[in-house]
């Protein structure tokens, strides 16, 4: 990991942002110099005559380096659907090849860039190109956030060959339970570990109000340093 890490996830709403913010975290605690980019963000508020989303801007607050909130989050969209959609109500076009550039600046800056995902690993972006297709161009190793829940096991094992398909390394996985009553959730994790062919990095207990510090806690990249 000289560069960054790409993260995604097994879906929408599986805790992308939370373990950005503690990877963030457990690297600054650490004495490396970060910066977080969220690319691509729907669900804006305006503020101040702005499109703002809010895991984008605890992205920038957690980072070392405080990037102006153009470069954290390129593209902001107030709908939320996926990106493709909410682009074409808005009349927009998303183009990867200028967030790519912008990706390129803000990795001069720091020693590490942690660049969160929107959706999953096949959200479209546009009419033909994906996050995946994205993450491709940046060029970043994976972690993958699986959201512990009933059948999160297809939906893991899918995208991990997803994710190797593209070429892009599978850096390792993060298990989060967002979901405290699904059964044996020990034993899922422990069978989706025997099946993926990278490090578990994490594995998060159900915290109703998660922090940086709390994720922090239980993450350990040691082998990808």
């Amino acid at each position: 990991m000289t560069t960054g890490l790409f993260i995604t996830g097994t879906d929408t709403g599986v805790g992308k942002t939370i373990i950005s913010l503690g990877l963030l975290r457990w690297l600054r605690d650490r004495g490396y110099q970060t910066a977080a980019m969220k690319p691509v963000a729907t669900d804006a508020s305006l503020i101040d005559g702005q499109w703002r989303n809010d895991d984008a801007l605890l992205l920038q607050r957690e980072a070392t380096l405080q990037l102006p909130y153009e470069l954290v989050n390129p593209v902001a969209l107030p709908e939320p659907v996926a990106p493709n959609i909410a682009a074409k109500t808005h009349g927009i076009t998303i183009d990867i090849e200028s967030i790519v550039r912008t990706f390129r600046d803000v990795q001069t800056k720091a020693d590490v860039v942690i660049v969160e995902g929107v959706g999953g690993w096949q959200v479209p972006l546009t009419d033909t190109e994906t996050t995946a297709d994205l993450a491709l161009r940046i060029g970043l190793p994976v972690i993958l956030v699986v959201g512990i829940r009933l059948g999160c096991i297809n939906h893991a094992l899918l995208t991990c060959d997803a994710i190797r398909a593209s070429g892009l390394p599978l850096a390792g996985w993060c298990a989060n339970i967002i979901d405290p009553d699904c059964l044996r959730n020990s034993a899922v994790i422990q069978t989706l570990n025997s099946r993926i062919d990278a490090p578990l990095i994490g594995t998060m207990p159900h915290m109703e109000r998660a922090t940086a510090d709390a994720v922090a806690a239980h993450i350990n990249l040691t082998e990808l340093l």
